[in-house]
């Protein structure tokens, strides 16, 4: 797999009217244009990092070959019109300081929509694929299946779209669908986003329910992302109940592949648990948890579910599930109680 879009092969052009879903197909674009890897970067890092192609007295003119200029009046809108702001959806929680969140609901060029979300503190939670496989009970998305998915330039104008918005520091692969399940197309966007997007690579997280092939893929290229391990329980039959497609290995075997990751990087992984009341809040998850994960390279984010209407599951009370961080962190589980 190649370390970035650069790397990739340029056959022939493509039909100018070709739907640039991917960077493969954007880099084979921009090489039948005469565009070198120099042509090729100033353009990738004016569009996702949303800035003007001119800027101050470097002109277009000065730096790409004629005839990529003369492809830019339609090359440019198809780079943004993978992804088209529909309607913004602020959060209702409180602004403590580090900017509010806020849901984006992104249309793509067949019409279909897809999440994304802007976070406190520069972040920006972006979707994979439009629906999802994996079939968790307690997820929206899950129980609409999986619709088709996204190119690697349809995830990556994500981020260009969310930066004409605001700044964004931080990407994090957390959205609709699961990023394992579409692995080559995301890793394609997190080595640009890594290079020509100018995000830490500490600061691109890569979620996933556990699927092997990502953590050994995650290990290798120019950017190696941080890890988040969407575990939700450490009993392997519960866990089972609650993701049902998800692959059918030992938690405690997925937190130990995500400490190596951890180790190997040196970035944290992150633990996922969405808190569901009388299910995965009990003392019997607590014990396990602190058995499972302390001494580990990683922090556990508890993140009270989401109520929805027409599922079999409650939101814990705020005392229950405060109380429940408390004693993980008192026990040396570095734990953080997040807002949903």
């Amino acid at each position: 797999m190649p370390d970035s879009p650069h790397s990739l092969d340029h056959p022939a052009r493509p039909p100018a009217t070709a739907v640039l879903t991917d960077l493969a197909a954007v880099m084979q674009r921009l090489a039948g244009l005469g565009a070198d890897a120099g042509h090729a970067g100033r353009l990738l890092r004016a569009w996702v990092q949303a800035r003007p192609l001119d800027q101050g007295r470097q002109r277009i003119e000065h730096y790409l070959p004629a005839r990529l200029r003369a492809d830019l009046p339609g090359l440019w809108p198809a780079l943004h019109g993978l992804a088209r702001l529909r309607s913004r959806h602020p959060s209702a929680a409180p602004d403590d300081g580090a900017g509010s969140g806020e849901r984006l609901l992104v249309d793509l060029h067949d019409g279909a929509t897809v999440e994304a979300v802007l976070l406190p503190r520069g972040g920006l939670c972006v979707s994979s694929q439009v629906g999802c496989a994996v079939g968790c009970g307690f997820c929206m998305t899950g129980r609409g299946g999986l619709l088709r998915q996204l190119g690697s330039a349809e995830i990556v104008a994500q981020v260009a779209l969310a930066r004409s918005l605001r700044p964004v520091s931080k990407v994090v692969f957390m959205g609709m669908g699961e990023p394992a399940h579409n692995l080559d197309a995301v890793w394609d966007a997190i080595q640009l986003l890594g290079t020509h997007g100018g995000i830490a690579h500490e600061k691109l997280v890569f979620s996933t329910v556990g699927d092997l092939r990502a953590f050994e893929r995650l290990g290798q290229g120019r950017v190696r992302p941080a890890l988040a391990l969407s575990l939700h329980s450490t009993d392997r039959q519960r866990r089972r109940a609650l993701l049902p497609r998800a692959p059918d290995l030992a938690p405690a075997d997925l937190v130990a592949a995500a400490d190596a990751h951890a180790r190997a990087t040196g970035y944290p992984a992150q633990v996922q648990w969405t808190l569901l009341a009388g299910v995965n809040d009990g003392d019997d998850e607590v014990e396990a948890l602190v058995a499972m994960m302390r001494g580990r390279k990683a922090m556990l984010n508890l993140i009270p579910w989401n109520q929805v209407d027409g599922l079999p599951f409650a939101r814990p009370a705020p005392a229950a599930a405060a109380a429940m961080a408390r004693r993980l962190n008192a026990a040396g589980v570095y734990t953080r109680l997040r807002q949903s």
